[in-house]
């Protein structure tokens, strides 16, 4: 696995993953949990992470998308 995006937006990681879902991308979140811990303030980003063979394809659509990586 290879990490795509990290947000502490749960909004953006829910766009990121229904566009990876559309374009037959697998896909997974983590520290899900943490950031429920910490209480919804943000200290901690979630990572959206990608199977390595798919890591370019998911680069494209996030660009296409302009979605911002936080990097």
């Amino acid at each position: 696995m290879k990490e795509l995006l990290r947000s502490t937006d749960p909004t953006i990681m829910a766009f990121a993953q229904a566009l990876l879902q559309g374009e037959d991308i697998d896909c997974f979140q983590m520290d899900v949990n943490m950031s429920i811990l910490e209480g919804g303030i943000g200290i901690f980003p979630r990572r959206l992470m990608v199977h390595e063979n798919d890591h370019a394809a998911a680069l494209i659509v996030m660009l296409d998308n302009e979605i911002d990586l936080g990097r």
